[in-house]
């Protein structure tokens, strides 16, 4: 029987269209929307993940001094206005009239300088443009000045990001290493943390003191922010097939993610919208480089030479909507400027099981348990696991396959603690939109030892690569340098390329203006 067989014929999908859904129904505002997740919100600060449900709460709650635009290019967004002087070494920034926090305070300057750089603590983009600011500092209660040691293109671009959320000084000055609790943004929607549930409800309403730009074109995260919704209920459902039935029984109003299984329910139903995301997540099995086996790069090469796109793809996705996923890839997202095929014959060459127990026999592997981390209500990585725990199995690896959600897995996959003592071996992530257009945000190639991503691989050789890339001066030199990153981490494997997913969303119709660059609401309105 094969998966989407099994799915849409279990005792939980056959009731498919009859599921009593009492627990979902309730009497809503008229300009309510109920939202499904593609999982439960375990974290709320950006700062302390990169999970992308974190992301989207963030960009709900805060705002930026930049959004993006349906191009990826950055444009002023809590900025009214901005100077470049000094041979763009000095930037001189002036925030729009009527700024609030959700506390009723004026956003000042000392917020903006006080959030900056908590950016520039944690975040690896921050970190980079901390290397250049000798000065960042309040010159007026709207007026923020930063003073560069050289230019950096990508000033604006980088604080366009979700993790550069802006917010009160007294919470921008929480230590690095504690996570804010207190969700005091002044973005569109306030959250409403006496009505957040872990594990089953978010709730979100509109900020009505928040004033959004007078220009610009209102999408992604660029021009005016309207909240034309009144509440945003975020009702967390696991399982897929009880949330199909709820979005078909008009229980709920959209599904962040559809999983292909019920793509043949969906597209026959004339009350319902899908809609493909604009750019892919891809995919990626990531190591653990502190600790025995995989700190091994002879063993890290051994599962490279094994490693099936096409079979990790069918299990997440299925076989029958190929024009969802793609399993051909390597770092970069596919059909965008800095895709390369370079190297890429690592992955989509004939599989060598040969070469691999070889490798394994030169490393000295020595029949220790891999910790292999399997989020199972993340269906993707849910799937990602179990074709490793099979695949380790058949090169003659010890397996330890330990199951949790994915709340629980975001915090595990964080322990530096050894594999036997809370820690890991081998976890599963995907690296979702902008992450995958170039190396300004994708934190898998990072090779920065214990301050890089989880997984705390060092690479100099990367590094040098991802910096030369941020002053190219033409896109021909960047394309280059995204061709050296490519073959660095097909040689060096701080993770493996799994392939490239495009989301699918599921609205009822009657909901417009939904951004395919991912889920903001304060865009979409009834049509």
């Amino acid at each position: 029987m094969d998966r989407r067989t099994f799915i849409l014929t279990s005792s939980v999908a056959t009731g498919l269209s009859q599921l009593p859904l009492a627990s979902f129904a309730q009497s809503t505002p008229k300009t309510a929307l109920r939202w499904v997740p593609e999982t439960d919100l375990a974290l709320l600060d950006p700062m302390f993940t990169t999970a992308t449900i974190t992301a989207c709460h963030a960009l709900q709650v805060f705002d930026t001094l930049y959004g993006l635009d349906d191009n990826y290019q950055p444009q002023p967004q809590m900025v009214g206005s901005q100077q470049l002087e000094n041979n763009d070494l000095t930037w001189k920034l002036t925030l729009r009239d009527g700024l609030k926090f959700h506390d009723g305070s004026a956003v000042q300057a000392k917020d903006i300088v006080a959030s900056i750089t908590r950016f520039g603590k944690r975040n690896p983009l921050g970190q980079t443009l901390f290397e250049l600011i000798r000065e960042l500092k309040a010159t007026s209660e709207k007026t923020i000045q930063i003073d560069l040691s050289k230019p950096f293109p990508l000033l604006m671009y980088s604080l366009a990001a979700a993790s550069s959320s802006i917010m009160p000084e007294r919470l921008a000055n929480t230590p690095d290493n504690v996570p804010i609790k207190e969700m005091i943004g002044s973005g569109p929607y306030r959250f409403i943390a006496e009505k957040w549930i872990s594990g089953s409800q978010v709730v979100y309403e509109k900020f009505n003191d928040y004033v959004a730009r007078a220009d610009g074109l209102a999408v992604n995260t660029a021009g005016p922010k309207i909240a034309h919704i009144t509440e945003v209920k975020w009702q967390v459902i696991s399982d897929r097939a009880t949330a199909v039935a709820a979005l078909k029984n008009n229980e709920v109003d959209g599904i962040e993610t559809v999983d292909n299984d019920f793509l043949p329910v969906l597209r026959k139903d004339p009350s319902i919208v899908l809609i493909k995301a604009a750019l892919p997540s891809i995919a990626i099995m990531r190591f653990n480089h502190l600790y025995p086996p995989f700190n091994n790069i002879l063993m890290r090469r051994a599962i490279l030479a094994v490693v099936d796109q096409t079979e990790y793809m069918t299990a997440a996705n299925g076989s029958e909507f190929p024009e969802y996923w793609n399993d051909k890839v390597g770092v970069w997202a596919p059909g965008t400027p800095m895709a390369t095929t370079a190297g890429l014959d690592k992955l989509t060459g004939k599989r060598d099981f040969n070469l691999a127990r070889s490798l394994i026999k030169e490393a000295g592997y020595k029949g220790e348990p891999i910790v292999l981390l399997d989020p199972v209500d993340f269906p993707t990585h849910h799937a990602s696991a179990l074709v490793t725990a099979e695949l380790f199995k058949k090169l003659g690896l010890k397996v330890d396959l330990r199951a949790m959600d994915w709340g629980s897995y975001l915090q595990r996959r964080n322990s530096q603690e050894p594999p036997a003592s809370g820690g890991w071996n081998v976890g599963f992530t995907a690296m979702t939109g902008t992450s995958n257009l170039d190396p300004t945000s994708n934190l898998g190639i990072r090779g920065t030892g214990k301050q890089a991503w989880f997984g705390w691989p060092t690479n100099p050789a990367i590094e040098t690569l991802r910096t030369d890339w941020f002053y190219a001066p033409t896109l021909e030199k960047r394309k280059a340098l995204c061709q050296d990153i490519q073959l660095q981490v097909l040689d060096q494997v701080p993770y493996i390329p799994l392939g490239a997913i495009y989301k699918l969303t599921a609205l009822r119709k009657g909901w417009v203006n939904f951004q395919a660059q991912g889920p903001v609401f304060f865009t979409m309105r009834k049509g």
